[in-house]
């Protein structure tokens, strides 16, 4: 035998090991490379809700502690711990943004979003919005990069006052943050 113990992933080890290890502000996930140790009955809906063996988590402190270690490599989500990686299963987007603020105006905007789990982004060229279109029903899906790879769905409602500050540029209608535009649809789409 090796002598190493095996681990059994469970919501329960991830949360010790990481209450174990808390640091001040997000942990340094991309440091941390422990073995792999099996997938986690854990999911995340596309309304940003996490369900832990098919039950929705009600702590908020628990679903924000589990959010900060986080970590996308490929098309696949992990919870990361120093000693433990297990994966989850991400619906859409593992966060979602409910609101932004704007400041200035033109290319001078700056668009600060806040995520379910209180991240905040800035929208620029290194935290970017994209919007995918539903090739069927032309249903757009609003999307802003958090941190690393890891992107929040932008609420509708939030959506609906992103394009209240659309202008046109370049043949595009979108919006502008940190000097960098972001366009959501060619301009000659829009009646």
């Amino acid at each position: 035998m090796s002598g190493q113990k095996t681990v059994t992933p469970s919501a329960e080890s991830l949360a010790a090991s990481l209450t174990a290890a808390k640091t001040r502000g997000l942990p340094p996930v991309h440091l941390w490379n422990p073995p792999f140790c099996g997938d986690l009955d854990m999911r995340i809906a596309r309304d940003g809700t996490w369900f832990y063996e098919g039950t929705p988590i009600g702590r908020p402190g628990l679903v924000k502690l589990f959010s900060s270690i986080l970590k996308k490599e490929g098309e696949k989500y992990f919870l990361v711990t120093p000693v433990e990686k297990v994966g989850i299963t991400v619906d859409d987007a593992p966060f979602v943004a409910v609101d932004f603020e704007a400041t200035g105006a033109g290319d001078a905007q700056v668009l600060t979003f806040f995520t379910q789990v209180d991240d905040k982004a800035v929208a620029s060229a290194e935290l970017p919005i994209r919007v995918v279109r539903d090739a069927a029903t032309g249903e757009p899906s609003p999307y802003v990069r958090v941190r690393a790879e890891l992107e929040a769905l932008i609420d509708r409602k939030s959506f609906y006052r992103l394009v209240d500050l659309g202008v046109h540029h370049d043949d595009w209608f979108g919006v502008w943050s940190k000097g960098t535009f972001f366009p959501i649809i060619p301009s000659a789409e829009l009646p």
